[in-house]
């Protein structure tokens, strides 16, 4: 019986939590972030696309370029401070591809490796995925769905050295 009234307790104070965390996100940010935000582009962010194919979302390049208020690159002149990396298992080693985008990466800039979705052409394991980021000196921090058919993984540097 205490284990149920227990329960119980938990239950009723993760309900009370949700339903305050729900009115305060509504009533103070205006609803859901847009996928811009998910992505943290804002005006004047110097994108380098790597790894384009005729498999790329459009919508989602257009979708970036409007939030950046500009052309995605993929030659860079100057460090940039976003890397774009579509990229499928067939396309090779992940970790030189890693490697490769951080050459024009500013060094508080980060990678979005977009990749194929579960079941889709092209899809690259998780497990491998973060085999890779962590050879190639880099941190996993979160995943958001941005299409239907691509999956964008946000990599970065780790922020202090190991031990």
């Amino acid at each position: 019986m205490l284990i149920v009234n227990t329960l119980l307790i938990v239950s009723t104070m993760l309900l009370v939590n949700a339903v305050e965390v729900w009115v305060t996100s509504t009533a103070g940010a205006g609803g859901a972030k847009s996928l811009s935000d998910k992505l943290g582009l804002s005006h004047g962010l110097v994108v380098q696309e790597l790894g384009w194919d005729e498999d790329a979302d459009d919508d989602v390049r257009i979708m970036i370029e409007d939030a950046i208020d500009g052309e995605l690159i993929e030659e860079a002149m100057e460090a940039v401070d976003l890397v774009l990396l579509w990229w499928r298992d067939e396309d090779g080693d992940l970790v030189d591809g890693l490697v490769d985008a951080l050459t024009d990466l500013t060094d508080a800039g980060y990678i979005w490796l977009m990749t194929p979705k579960v079941g889709r052409s092209g899809y690259v394991d998780a497990a491998d995925l973060a085999e890779a980021a962590v050879t190639a000196g880099l941190a996993l921090t979160n995943s958001v769905q941005i299409s239907p058919d691509w999956t964008a993984t946000k990599l970065v540097r780790p922020k202090g050295s190991r031990r």
